[in-house]
């Protein structure tokens, strides 16, 4: 890739400022992920939506579990789940079949944040005669939750990029998700440790366009985006401590600032999510 095409400024889609402002919730109000879903609202925060004792609890499961791995070097750190990124759907599959039921032991907790975030979202989604369930393909589940623990230490711990484009990928083409690039695809992280100062949610007011993706060479994979590309664009820098949980439209240029301290951690338990059609919200990990 030449230094052309990576310093050309990204084109795309950009909100209003109020679709981009941060809706901020004392607790949970499943009605304003609904918004996000709709594409009514770029971003959507629940402070202290889960209680400190089942944030450690899930915390200390996750240090504590023996498949715990480490992530690369793109994305460096810890995460349990299986990922969906830049592989073929059957490889997706088989991985999420098998960690699924670690995450449910592991989930299986006291006030489990994950089942108060779809119970609230289905009964929701329920009053417009829609559903919330994992995505499926050829009787597999996609993973229902993961966990990860970001430890990059440049300007970034996860450089700029987009869930949506992923959404695109031709080695999942025959993969459910597929469908959701007709609608908004949408991130849930649950913040489950940060209490240093950093780890904040960076994000960008633009969804790039299929242009931009390919002279960047990330039209499938939505990742990396340089900095220099989104000068000019509006950014929120957005405080996330232990127990927030936030939603937001992940077709935005989004990236996660370092904690300032080395043994500081920003652990979160997440998830995607999309209508595929007009009656159908699919997660996936």
């Amino acid at each position: 890739m030449n230094n052309a095409l990576q310093a050309r400024p990204l084109t795309g889609w950009s909100g209003s400022p109020d679709y981009f402002k941060i809706r901020e919730y004392d607790g949970y109000d499943p009605d304003a992920v609904l918004d996000v879903l709709h594409g009514r609202a770029a971003i959507v925060m629940f402070r202290g939506m889960v209680p400190r004792d089942v944030c450690d609890a899930v915390a200390d499961r996750f240090w504590a579990n023996t498949h715990r791995r480490v992530r690369g070097v793109e994305a460096p750190g810890f995460y349990l789940g299986a990922y969906s990124w830049n592989k073929p759907t059957a490889q997706y599959i088989a991985e999420s079949e098998q960690v699924n039921p670690i995450l449910r032991e592991l989930l299986d907790v006291p006030g489990d944040p994950m089942k108060q975030f779809y119970t609230g979202l289905g009964a929701a989604l329920a009053r417009e005669g829609a559903v919330v369930r994992p995505a499926q393909h050829d009787g597999g589940s996609a993973a229902i939750a993961l966990l990860r623990s970001w430890h990059g230490a440049g300007v970034f711990a996860l450089d700029p990029h987009d869930d949506d484009s992923q959404c695109a990928d031709p080695q999942m083409a025959d993969f459910e998700r597929r469908h959701v690039v007709d609608h908004q695809v949408a991130a849930l992280n649950i913040c489950l440790e940060n209490d240093s100062e950093g780890g904040r949610l960076v994000y960008w007011n633009v969804k790039p366009d299929v242009e931009s993706k390919r002279a960047l060479g990330v039209e499938f994979t939505g990742s990396p985006y340089p900095l220099e590309t989104l000068t000019g664009y509006e950014s929120q820098w957005v405080e996330v401590r232990t127990g927030d949980v936030y939603v937001f439209n992940g077709a935005h240029v989004h990236a996660v600032e370092p904690n300032t301290a080395a043994t500081q951690t920003r652990t979160t338990l997440a998830a995607m999510l999309g209508f595929v059609d007009d009656r159908t919200v699919v997660t996936w990990s």
